[in-house]
């Protein structure tokens, strides 16, 4: 999965569906074989691949989905930092962005407050760009940056020869 929210849920469908007589068992397979695409290059020889050189400094934005949901909160900048790539120190890491699925569109006032801690958070040792493993994330900071927000795997296909 590409987008940790989807693969939070994907990897759910087990135990939401384990009383319906029909999906239970097709639930649970899916659920177990559903992998972020962080746990899949985790498991590669990264250090092989031929690499461009990249000079920007980043800051991860690591989603609830991924970092609660998934249990996976270094995975994006160790694979990052493996690729030579430098990730910046933010604050607050722990907080969410606000864009939560629909959260965003519900309690509006609250969404822009959380993202715009969010990135006071994540610029605090001014990134050249934040990088994300959520769309939904990625568009609900995009839309306030003052530096570009993109999914982090945009990053790796960029300098990965």
């Amino acid at each position: 999965m590409s987008a940790s929210g989807c693969g939070s849920l994907v990897k759910d469908y087990g135990k939401l569906l384990r009383d319906d007589p029909r999906y239970a068992d097709k639930a649970k397979a899916v659920s177990t074989l559903a992998k972020d695409l962080s746990e899949v290059l985790l498991s590669e020889d990264l250090e092989s691949l031929p690499i461009d050189a990249y000079n920007s400094r980043v800051a991860v934005h690591c989603p609830c989905s991924l970092q609660h949901g998934q249990n996976l909160p270094n995975a994006i900048p160790k694979i990052l930092n493996s690729l030579g790539v430098e990730t910046v120190e933010s604050e607050n890491d722990h907080l969410c962005c606000g864009s939560a699925g629909t959260y965003s569109l519900l309690q509006p006032q609250m969404s822009r407050r959380l993202r715009d801690s969010k990135l006071s958070s994540l610029n605090i040792n001014k990134p050249d760009e934040i990088l994300t493993a959520n769309v939904g994330c990625q568009m609900h900071l995009g839309s306030a940056a003052e530096v570009p927000v993109k999914h982090w795997i945009e990053l790796v296909d960029q300098i990965a020869k």
